[in-house]
């Protein structure tokens, strides 16, 4: 039998790198006896304890630790269906989990916090639900408060946003009844699917001042951290992008919370820790709360309603509502998991709130051939 000659074009053993050999040798791992397997090949990890502590036992230890008026975590937790406890995780943790690796929280990488398009360092939804995140357990771990489901909450908050920021919600309002809540709709048709716990869709339905009080101290801490992060990070990527000066901040502000992203937030979490260990109720001093307030307006008046800003509001308000009508006018268009033939209106709200900003545009151009010139860049609406 004639070998065929090789072809220079295809990659050989001997094109790999020394990196690449390298990790192909880590395959399978280091064997430290014909029954055990190691990462690493050189020293073995220093040997811990070998008691696996289960979830009841870390609920029992946590009960004892967490304050009074905390949220225990019970079992598989208070579910639409009933589940089965797991056997180390509590029921809020599995919630964060299962948002964490759910594709509506990845997509929010993909959406709009204050700039549509984001530069590399500008932040998404995906990155500002991460600093909310941060901000919240800061607050909950110092109160003993319930990390985990402050955590879940945080992260899926904003998972009900549509592509190019509020201006969606104006868009898809037309189309659902009593209007579309980013907050309500991220608790009750995005995340549903999750099967979460009814404190923790109750913490992301609520969590938006003009909702009512979340049914729990940990959404209560989401809804400030969510204020107090937003407002020290639009500014911190305005002033990155050269739209405001920090020269230009009220004295209030600076006097006060400082002038900078950190110091800001530090103020910020502090204020909330100190009014709850004071007072009993998680609030914020009315000092604290009326700089909060004025670096809230100022980002309003000069970040989130400049002329360019409201302009490029519009054209994602058209272009998400030329979206929608497509997509009700042509139902075998959309994913049979959004059930168009029973609804072809919420089908068709939810497959584009779905949208990436880029991928929204680019439907646009692709299937309504909307101008691409007319892609929105900058900043964007913030409601």
């Amino acid at each position: 039998m004639n070998q065929q000659a090789p072809d220079p074009s295809e990659p050989t053993a001997e094109d790999t790198t020394q990196r690449q050999q390298e990790w192909v040798a880590t395959m399978h791992g280091s064997a430290a006896s014909e029954d055990l397997v190691l990462a690493h090949r050189d020293a073995p990890p220093p040997p811990i304890s070998t008691h696996a502590v289960s979830r009841i036992e870390r609920e029992s230890r946590s009960a004892s630790l967490l304050a009074i008026g905390a949220t225990r975590s019970v079992g598989a937790g208070n579910r639409a269906i009933a589940e089965e406890p797991d056997e180390y995780r509590t029921c809020f943790e599995r919630d964060r989990d299962r948002i964490l690796h759910s594709p509506a929280f990845r997509r929010l990488a993909g959406k709009t916090q204050v700039f549509v398009f984001p530069d590399d360092h500008q932040r998404t939804r995906l990155t500002h639900a991460l600093e909310v995140a941060q901000v919240a357990t800061a607050i909950a771990r110092a109160l003993g408060l319930n990390v985990a489901l402050t955590e879940a909450i945080a992260l899926g908050h904003d998972c009900g946003h549509g592509p190019g920021g509020h201006a969606s919600e104006d868009a898809f309002d037309a189309f659902i009844p009593g209007g579309y809540h980013h907050a309500v709709w991220g608790a009750d048709v995005v995340l549903e699917p999750l099967n979460l716990c009814i404190e923790t869709l109750d913490g992301i339905r609520n969590h938006s001042w003009s909702r009512p009080t979340p049914m729990t101290p940990e959404g209560v801490v989401v809804s400030w951290a969510d204020r107090c992060a937003y407002s020290a990070h639009d500014l911190e990527d305005a002033l990155g992008a050269g739209i405001v000066q920090v020269s230009e901040l009220p004295p209030e502000v600076s006097e006060v919370l400082g002038q900078s992203r950190r110091e800001q937030l530090h103020a910020l979490i502090l204020a909330v820790i100190n009014c709850a260990t004071a007072t009993g109720v998680i609030g914020m001093d009315a000092t604290y709360a009326s700089a909060l307030s004025a670096l809230r307006s100022f980002n309003y008046d000069y970040i989130y309603n400049r002329p360019d800003s409201i302009a490029q509001g519009r054209a994602v308000i058209d272009v998400l509502t030329a979206l929608v009508d497509h997509f009700i006018a042509n139902p075998a268009m959309l994913p049979s998991s959004t059930n168009a033939e029973a609804d072809p209106v919420t089908a068709a709200v939810t497959y584009v709130a779905g949208m990436t900003d880029r991928y929204a545009f680019d439907t646009a151009v692709r299937l309504l051939d909307w101008p691409a010139e007319r892609r929105p860049l900058g900043i964007d609406l913030h409601g």
